[in-house]
């Protein structure tokens, strides 16, 4: 499956450190094989939404056919506020 970044996610992944983005690329490596692996769970309350965890990070995603849309990456006391659920 192919994984991109919505501008969100892309925005947030730009301004991380060198580790942090190659943790991410580790995961999004996993989320696109068939099936997905990694520490992944949907979230409650939204439906076709799942999260990736990646250390203190969050990964919300999305599935659209044969695409996996990373929605938003943040750390995990801030990815789950409402003004994440209404996107």
């Amino acid at each position: 499956m192919n994984v991109v970044l919505h501008n969100n996610a892309s925005r947030y992944y730009k301004r991380l450190n060198a580790s942090d983005q190659e943790r991410i690329k580790a995961a999004l490596e996993k989320l696109s094989r068939d099936p997905p692996e990694g520490d992944i769970f949907p979230i409650s309350g939204q439906k076709g939404v799942f999260r990736v965890r990646v250390g203190s990070l969050r990964l919300l995603y999305r599935v659209d056919e044969t695409v996996i849309i990373i929605t938003h990456i943040e750390p995990r006391g801030q990815v789950y506020n409402k003004k994440n659920k209404e996107k």
